[in-house]
């Protein structure tokens, strides 16, 4: 495919057609014992996101009863096999053109350079998903995560270097020859490259930690402030950045900082928390908030992404079951546009 198909990624915040969640997959968690709370608050967001636009979720064989009786009537159930639940890497990217005809892209996956075996299942999700709902397939083969890219409609993406020229992604790719096949998969005309994400995210710094559009011109970006944490000079170096950009429109950038949540370990690991780790539904955004020590950043949060999103309802859920595993709520979901199908 290439920018002359006239198809691109629109923005979240379009309209949708509905939201995909894969299923948690228990040999797949860091800490299996944490199992039945991860499910729930895999739960607590599939019913949140319900009140806004429909929800698939993906499942394996054995844990269809599971999922309907946790989730009763807030979502469709839909059995393609996976490996782990994280169906913004792996699941499909969806593209539009004018005429609303959808396609979807298959990238490769690889467990985020093969951090987590087997994979292979997970790598087969996205053309699953693809076929089921007879949207065309584009095999797209470069390994990409989609929590590495965040798109503004417009011609404009953000991503980290730390992620995307990650040697353990794509090790035979300079960064022109992947920013070309981005460009071109994705109908881009400017990548705005961010140098890190979030410290200690194993995911090597996915941008959707750490900044995303909230408009046209306008992005969001988690900063920390105090100079002792590591996220310190991260967050800095990537604000002075885009301080300095211009969009693909060549519009200077409105920067609106999110504060970064107070430092929070499990067992002795320290969490990668986002308040970035939204999620825009129909009319909506599902926030992830983390309660006690955190409170105040949660409400100043919320505060600050009710100004930048007037009209939409923000509902908060509990963001602690899901980063224990390593991911929040952008993570777990993928985002259908509403569309026309021609397969």
């Amino acid at each position: 495919m290439s920018v002359e198909n006239n198809f691109f990624m629109p923005a979240e915040w379009e309209k949708h057609e509905r939201t995909l969640i894969e299923w948690p997959v228990k040999e797949s968690l860091v800490w299996t014992d944490n199992y039945e709370e991860v499910c729930k608050g895999y739960a607590a967001v599939v019913k949140a996101i319900s009140g806004f636009e429909k929800v698939t979720i993906l499942v394996n064989q054995n844990d269809g009863e599971e999922v309907r009786e946790l989730c009763k009537t807030y979502a469709e159930i839909l059995e393609i096999p996976h490996d782990d639940a994280w169906c913004r890497d792996n699941g499909p990217t969806f593209i539009i053109n004018k005429e609303n005809e959808l396609k979807g892209i298959n990238w490769k996956f690889n467990a985020w350079g093969e951090k987590y075996k087997p994979y292979d299942l997970d790598d087969k999700v996205a053309g699953e998903v693809l076929n089921h709902y007879k949207v065309p397939v584009l095999n797209v083969p470069i390994v990409l995560e989609g929590g590495s890219i965040h798109v503004d409609g417009e011609g404009t993406l953000l991503t980290t270097r730390q992620c995307l020229l990650n040697p353990n992604r794509n090790p035979n790719l300079s960064q022109k020859e992947i920013e070309q096949k981005v460009k071109s998969a994705l109908n881009v005309e400017k990548v705005i490259w961010l140098n890190q994400g979030l410290f200690g995210d194993e995911t090597d710094g996915h941008v959707d930690n750490i900044a995303c559009f909230a408009k046209p011109g306008t992005v969001l970006i988690q900063t920390c402030k105090d100079k002792n944490d590591p996220n310190y000079e991260i967050t800095m170096e990537n604000l002075d950045i885009l301080k300095n950009e211009t969009d693909a429109k060549g519009r200077k950038l409105d920067i609106m900082e999110i504060p970064q949540p107070p430092v929070r370990y499990y067992k002795d690991i320290r969490l990668t928390l986002s308040y970035l780790n939204f999620y825009l539904v129909n009319n909506g955004i599902i926030l992830p908030v983390f309660g006690d020590d955190a409170k105040e950043t949660d409400q100043l949060t919320y505060d600050i992404l009710k100004k930048v999103f007037p009209d939409r309802k923000i509902v908060k859920v509990d963001g602690m079951p899901l980063i224990k595993e390593g991911g929040n709520v952008h993570c777990i979901t993928q985002q259908m546009p509403a569309g026309i199908r021609k397969s």
